[in-house]
């Protein structure tokens, strides 16, 4: 007899649900249990298991962002390439500009040792100030020697008149001599006929007679002798015109003695020291002039066409950021140095090399500077920025018109006008031009009119040579002279 199988108590028991159906979501309508199959409500996940979907764009967004980014910049460049070809086409500048001035050679007109200085290197100066004294004292001697020698030339003057004034009475005494014996002769010829004289008494009447027109000659020629030493041509003596002159250049040695400042500036290169001997023509140091300023900036030679003389000029100097200087183009260079141009003997030489990149040239163009000011003093040699007001209008083409707003061409006209010349300029006509009176600065304590030189007549006498020496400077008081009856 077969027995039937035992089940089991877990046989009748309900299966295990599994992991994934005990960790399953419900639903947003709610889940069927499987036992019961009854309904749960709803449930919100945490926010821990919550997961974020994102959302795929469109196909081709990227491309059409990539694409409409680069028409963007390539139109930008194209712009900004034209606004920057209209700008320096109009207004040509360079930043290869330099800032010069006129330097001045300070040199001594006489030779000696320098025995007094004034100044020291980088100090400002004005027209007519010391620089420094040579050694006086040679030369005062040199003028004082002179002045005794015009003296001795007037006291000669007067003896020479006095020698015309002699050989005109010697012509006087040998005319009349002359007379008488020519009247002793006609007396003697009638008496030798009735034998009352010798022939011989006529003969020595003869000899007699030609003698004393020998003697009228010679008294003639020496009164004629005496006024040539006399040196008199018209109203000028020149006998005491040359002891005169010899005195002015003793006077101008001594006055050079003392060497002053001939323009307004400042001192450079200054090596120089008391007791150095300075020599005539040799450079002791150098003045800045800072009465004119000027640029050389250095221009291609295919900005020269619209650079003329006159035209404004806006300066900007690496040494003061943002301040705006103002000047005028005074004239473009016309030549420079050709490396490559030589001749040998009579026949030029010719390089056989061709260079593939041809450069432009660069000429100088001067540009003269407003005046300096203490605020922003210039300095020689100062890196600028040079832009020109060449005054051009450009118009935009007729091809790209269509292709341009109104706005935007007028706009772009207005770019062409030169900017009206602004008062920011440091120094804009605060400063006017000096002349500078070189002839009152080399004889600054000597004036020439102490020698009277129309009175050419006149003795000159110890009270018109009072000399005296005062720290090597010469004054000389001259009295009026009285005219020679």
């Amino acid at each position: 007899m077969t027995n039937a199988p035992e089940h089991s108590h877990e046989d009748n028991a309900p299966p295990n649900p599994t992991p994934a159906a005990t960790n399953a979501a419900p639903t947003a309508t709610g889940s069927t249990t499987p036992a019961t199959g009854a309904t749960k409500p709803a449930t919100t996940a945490p926010k821990s298991q919550r997961t974020s979907t994102p959302v795929a764009p469109p196909p081709g967004h990227k491309k059409i962002l990539g694409r409409i980014f680069g028409i963007s910049m390539v139109v930008a460049a194209l712009l900004l390439s034209f606004l920057t070809w209209w700008e320096l086409d109009i207004r040509p500048r360079t930043d290869d500009a330099y800032l010069r001035a006129n330097i001045v050679g300070i040199a001594a007109n006489v030779s000696g040792y320098i025995t007094q200085l004034n100044v020291v290197d980088n100090q400002k100066v004005n027209v007519g100030d010391l620089l420094f004294r040579v050694d006086v004292r040679p030369y005062q001697a040199e003028l004082d020697l002179a002045i005794a020698n015009l003296g001795l030339v007037d006291l000669e003057i007067i003896a020479l008149k006095d020698a015309i004034v002699q050989r005109d009475a010697d012509i006087v005494s040998a005319e009349a001599k002359a007379l008488y014996d020519v009247q002793f002769l006609a007396r003697m010829e009638p008496l030798l006929p009735r034998q009352f004289v010798t022939p011989d008494q006529i003969d020595a009447a003869k000899r007699n007679v030609r003698a004393s027109d020998a003697m009228v000659q010679q008294a003639k020629a020496a009164a004629s002798q005496a006024r040539a030493n006399l040196g008199q041509l018209g109203d000028i003596n020149v006998r005491r015109q040359k002891a005169q002159a010899n005195v002015l250049e003793k006077q101008l040695n001594v006055g050079y003695c003392e060497v002053r400042s001939s323009v307004a500036g400042y001192v450079t290169n200054f090596n120089s020291s008391v007791g150095q001997f300075a020599q005539v023509g040799v450079q002791v140091f150098a003045l800045v002039d800072t009465s004119n300023w000027y640029l050389l900036a250095n221009y291609q030679e295919t900005d020269l066409r619209g650079i003329e003389p006159g035209m404004a000029v806006e300066v900007y100097l690496m040494a003061y950021p943002g301040v705006r200087f103002h000047g005028v183009v005074q004239g473009v260079g016309w030549a420079l140095y050709d490396p490559n141009q030589g001749s040998n003997g009579v026949l030029p030489t010719v390089s056989p090399t061709l260079d593939w990149v041809r450069l432009a040239q660069r000429f100088p163009v001067r540009i003269v500077m407003d005046a300096s000011q203490d605020a922003h003093p210039y300095r020689m040699g100062a890196t600028a920025t040079a832009i020109v007001e060449t005054r051009q209008r450009r118009q935009v083409p007729d091809i790209l018109k269509p292709l341009v707003p109104d706005a935007l061409e007028s706009w772009l006209e207005t770019l062409a006008v030169p900017a009206p010349i602004s008062p920011d300029s440091p120094g804009r006509g605060n400063v006017e031009p000096q002349d500078v009176p070189v002839q009152n600065i080399s004889v600054p304590n000597v004036p020439a009119k102490n020698i009277p030189m129309q009175n050419i007549s006149a003795p000159i006498t110890p009270a018109q040579v009072n000399t005296s020496v005062d720290g090597g400077t010469s004054k000389q008081s001259t009295a009026p002279a009285t005219p020679n009856p």
